[in-house]
């Protein structure tokens, strides 16, 4: 276990993949104002991804199902590997744009799935499990005939590449733990949910409120560089299947909250990096925790030293002044980072 914090590189934004709002022209105003953004259906059809998308088919409680990725050659000399990316909850493949790009150029192919209830990939109502999404993940490489992988998750995506590299530790090469979720058991702060509760939580949700929520995440990414987030989910919430997408999300959080894996870091074998912004404050049912109680708990910089002590053969980068997406934030340190990790 080593420790290493990164703060002379310089930092630089990158740019999410850009969504639209359409104007239309006011007969009153002088000036036109914006009108609402056009509905986007749950599958996210008209959503423009950074790379050809494809899709598996697959079978989940005989229900047939079909699951979004992008393959993506290396865009110089190929060094024979490849890596996976997996998402967060409350993202898809699409944001992995630039991480993408720093890996094909440095001769990786590199495979970016959406997860089943996620992002383009179909939306059942099921009972998701780590297990299940570890499973897809394997079945797609499999297609791919792809025998080993470096894994890197990212916030659920952590909890998910950890679970793959508990599963499957003979095809995973190295691991790496992008300001994961699951660093802590929530079950021991949070109080449980119904699938009710958290549904109608989705209907709540506003332009507004989610807007609050994304910014969250970060410390000094500008807001114009998130608000596609934003405009994706406002115009999800307009589709006539928002009903599923909705319940997809609630089941997939409790997925997250009824699973921890934070027990099983001292199995993990294979090299590990976690790459940790120092300003993250993230926890699953934030809104649900007392005031007093959470000023204890979500502290990424010690949750961070103590997952690096806990996983055999880890390093930790700690990157000061970031928030939960480094790869977004930071992008010139965590791509360092990481590919230095991966060499």
């Amino acid at each position: 276990m080593t420790y290493r914090f990164l703060s002379s590189l310089p930092r630089g934004g990158a740019a999410v993949p850009a969504t639209f709002l359409v104007l239309v022209a006011s007969p009153v105003l002088a000036q036109s104002s914006p009108a609402p953004p056009l509905p986007l259906g749950i599958a996210m059809e008209e959503y423009a991804y950074p790379y050809p998308v494809r899709y598996l088919p697959l079978t989940i409680d005989g229900e047939p199902t079909r699951m979004a990725y992008m393959d993506i050659p290396p865009t110089k000399v190929a060094n024979g590997r490849a890596v996976v990316l997996l998402h967060g909850k409350n993202f898809y493949g699409a944001y992995w744009r630039n991480t993408v790009a720093a890996l094909t150029d440095a001769g990786y192919r590199v495979v970016v799935p959406d997860q089943i209830g996620f992002g383009k990939s179909s939306k059942p109502d099921i009972a998701y499990s780590f297990h299940l999404l570890a499973h897809n993940t394997a079945t797609l490489l499999d297609t791919l005939k792809i025998a080993k992988v470096s894994v890197v998750g990212h916030s659920m995506g952590g909890m998910l590449a950890v679970r793959f590299a508990r599963t499957y530790p003979n095809r995973t090469e190295r691991l790496v733990l992008e300001n994961p979720i699951g660093l802590e058991d929530y079950r021991l702060f949070v109080p449980p949910q119904t699938l009710e509760s958290l549904t109608d939580a989705e209907y709540k949700q506003t332009p507004e409120t989610y807007r609050k929520y994304v910014a969250s995440y970060f410390v000094s990414y500008p807001p114009g560089q998130y608000e596609p987030f934003v405009t994706v989910r406002t115009r999800i919430a307009q589709s006539g299947e928002f009903d599923r997408w909705a319940k997809s999300s609630a089941r997939t959080f409790q997925m997250i909250y009824e699973q921890p894996v934070r027990y099983e870091f001292g199995a993990i074998t294979v090299p590990t990096l976690l790459v940790i912004g120092q300003e993250d404050r993230t926890v699953v049912g934030k809104n649900l925790v007392s005031p007093e109680r959470l000023k204890t708990v979500g502290q990424y910089p010690e949750l961070g030293k103590t997952a690096a002590e806990d996983i055999p053969n880890s390093r930790l980068v700690a990157l000061p002044n970031v928030g939960h997406i480094p790869h977004l934030e930071a992008p010139v340190q965590f791509h360092a980072a990481l590919l230095d990790f991966l060499k």
